[in-house]
């Protein structure tokens, strides 16, 4: 009996080692020059986020699917390109949902709060939601147990559109509960919220997604009275050193209930620092501004950090997105992959910093939408720029003309030199991938036959305090 029971222990350490309790934290507007651990020039202190990167791996080819939020969040939930599952553009022809949107991500996709949960995971997302704030797409209904944060984003208040919008709404699963929510300190809150949720479920595996709402959409970010004025770069830096605060509870909390060895904490942004004057954000060292399919709107920094299992101190310098967390994770906890298709590829190699793991995106490209449009194609190192007679540069009403450009994006970061006449073969094969993404997601007034349709609402109704 004894040799039963410590085979029967064995067993159930190898698997609790195996299926990692999962922390997501997704910032928003965060620019990969606004982490000292990607970019040394920034005016913001990021101890806790540089201490974590030491402790495991900083990814320097990670890409959002989206210079925007909703179709980025979009393709996290789903492993999808925001093409594929209609959650590029908003009901109303906008680039994000807004309050009382018709649309949402459609209840029929696999989201990855449902590929946790069905792994038996306990899972809960705190913060900014963003993907249709009608009942039937609230996280509530797509795989979360529970919901604490803001349907849509911070920017989007009742003194912005006060005939159409309702005051900005804080909800507790689909109730709301305040109205409206006090920003300043929406991170303090998310953070005690957080380590709430993790002290409640440490005896089982569990699935926290945190997309904060900081530092935010709007042109004048929030933070907590402690961080208000306390940085050299105005309110945005005092928002990001609250995130990198919470980011310091939060490892403290796993340290202090001995989870840190079982818990993959995995950080990044849903999109890059949007332009400003005077500038706010940084996307250094990458060229370009948040909104757009630029290298500085959609290459965002990415921590991964599980002591003994991801590679500590390391750099990743491999293609990889957003696409791939679904199927990376649904790998880790042997959950099955979703019944539709999906875009995202299993990095667990990369995670894991194995001998000469190579980015499974390569040889099928990767591809960078704005709205409808495709507009430019990477694989391995290249990124081209698709010459377009009509670029969308803004809302579908802007545009301008793009000429075709070939950079060299892992040696070449400022895209400094153009180099498609030195590489014509190059060209061509990412022309050809462009091709095929047009052919299977579709592109402008063309149809993709890989589509599938969002989610919609007959009568959208105001999420107000009852």
């Amino acid at each position: 009996m004894n040799t039963l029971f410590a085979a029967l222990l064995l067993a159930t350490s190898a698997l609790a080692a195996d299926r990692p309790n999962v922390i997501f934290v997704l910032c928003d507007n965060l620019g990969n020059g606004d982490v000292h651990c990607f970019n040394s020039q920034t005016k913001h202190r990021t101890p806790h986020l540089d201490r974590m990167a030491t402790e495991g791996t900083r990814f320097t080819s990670y890409y959002s699917a989206s210079g925007v939020c909703t179709p980025s969040r979009a393709a996290l939930m789903t492993g999808c390109y925001p093409m594929r599952i209609n959650m590029h553009v908003s009901d109303r022809g906008s680039l994000v949902l807004q309050p009382i949107a018709a649309k949402g991500l459609n209840p029929n996709e696999t989201t990855l709060g449902e590929v946790m949960k069905s792994a038996g995971y306990a899972t809960m997302i705190i913060g900014k939601w963003h993907l249709g704030d009608q009942p039937e797409f609230l996280p509530t209904r797509q795989g979360f147990d529970s919901f604490f944060g803001i349907p849509y984003s911070d920017d989007m208040t009742h003194d912005k559109r006060p005939e159409e919008w309702p005051e900005l709404p804080l909800m507790r699963d689909e109730k709301v509960i305040e109205a409206p929510v006090d920003r300043d300190n929406l991170t303090k809150r998310y953070t005690e919220e957080a380590i709430h949720f993790i002290e409640a479920h440490r005896e089982k595996p569990f699935f926290l997604y945190l997309p904060h709402a900081m530092p935010g959409s709007t042109s004048d970010p929030y933070a907590s009275p402690a961080f208000k004025d306390k940085s050299a770069n105005g309110h945005w830096g005092d928002s990001v050193e609250e995130l990198d605060w919470s980011m310091g509870e939060i490892l403290a909390a796993l340290k202090r209930r001995q989870l840190d060895e079982n818990t993959l904490v995995i950080l990044t942004s849903d999109n890059g620092a949007p332009q400003r004057k005077p500038p706010q954000g940084s996307n250094a060292p990458y060229k370009g501004w948040g909104y757009s399919t630029s290298e500085g709107a959609m290459r965002m920094p990415m921590i991964t950090r599980w002591p003994g299992h991801v590679s500590a101190n390391r750099e990743c310098r491999e293609l990889c997105s957003m696409l791939d967390i679904l199927p990376t994770l649904v790998a880790l906890t042997g959950a099955a992959l979703p019944k539709q298709a999906i875009d995202g590829h299993d990095i667990r190699p990369l995670f894991f910093g194995e001998a000469k793991a190579k980015s499974p995106a390569d040889a099928e490209g990767f591809f960078y939408y704005h709205m409808d449009q495709l507009q430019a194609v990477r694989s391995g190192p290249w990124k081209l720029y698709l010459p377009l007679e009509s670029k969308i540069t803004g809302g579908a009403a802007k545009r301008t003309t793009a000429t075709l450009n070939l950079f060299n994006v892992v040696e070449d970061v400022g895209e400094m030199n153009e180099v498609s006449a030195m590489n014509t073969d190059v060209v061509q094969r990412l022309l050809k991938l462009a091709d095929q993404a047009r052919e299977e997601l579709g592109d402008v007034n063309r149809p993709g036959k890989g589509q599938r349709p969002a989610g919609l609402s007959a009568k959208p109704t105001a999420r107000i305090k009852e």
